[in-house]
């Protein structure tokens, strides 16, 4: 291997790395920002054979299953979630709720939570 594909494959690690960070402490302010809210934080990060749903949180009677997506606009926060990635979290969220004793007494809704520079996280109910 080249010295240069392993500076790329650094590179490449570092903006990984970054990126990841980046989404963890996002998912952290969208925490903070529903506790704010009153909801109950039940899961960060929940996987499932599925697919992943960022945070499940509850307030009342209601579960949000939340994405969170750290962007420089709202727009493009919403249209970094494609079908695809609605589809899996939707299918994680059900896994989870069939799980749940009272999972009759619950209603499930999915939320996005764009996280963006310098400005309050902006909370989308119901946004698919």
């Amino acid at each position: 291997m080249s010295g240069r594909s392993r500076t790329t494959g650094s590179r490449q690690d570092r903006r990984r790395r970054k990126a990841e960070k980046r989404g963890r402490m996002a998912e952290w302010l969208a925490v903070a920002f529903l506790l704010m809210r009153g909801y109950r934080i039940l899961a960060l990060r929940h996987k499932t054979r599925f697919g992943e749903v960022d945070i499940i949180a509850r307030k009342g009677d209601l579960v949000a299953l939340v994405e969170v997506k750290a962007r420089a606009s709202e727009q493009l926060a919403l249209d970094a979630v494609s079908h695809e990635s609605q589809r899996r979290i939707r299918a994680a969220g059900d896994a989870w709720l069939s799980r749940q004793k009272q999972a009759h007494l619950l209603s499930i809704r999915c939320d996005i939570i764009a996280v963006m520079p310098w400005r309050l996280p902006r909370h989308f109910e119901n946004a698919f």
